[in-house]
């Protein structure tokens, strides 16, 4: 019994989100968790959980460093796609 393989297509094109309204809401949200937990902070040491907190605090971090990567390459592809347009001839965005 041999398997047939279907013919290979070719990749859609990728979509396009708003990463830097997702990230933004990301890292509100791990700010959000940390300031929440921060005046259960004894009952967290306690219980051994304090980690938690600590966990958010590093998740709201690291949002601000991808909030930066994201506008920075949101602002390449716009830089992109408006030397793309003036090299063709057709309107430039300015």
């Amino acid at each position: 019994m041999s398997k047939q393989r279907s013919p290979l297509r070719e990749a859609p094109e990728p979509l396009e989100a708003n990463d830097v309204a997702t990230v933004t809401v990301g890292t509100i949200v791990w700010f959000a968790l940390f300031l929440a937990q921060l005046p259960f902070y004894g009952w967290y040491s306690d219980h051994g959980h304090a980690w938690w907190i600590w966990t958010c605090l590093t998740g709201g971090c690291l949002g601000l460093v991808g909030l930066r990567y994201v506008t920075a390459r949101r602002n390449a592809i716009r830089r992109a796609a408006a030397a793309r347009t003036g090299a063709d001839g057709g309107p430039s965005a300015a």
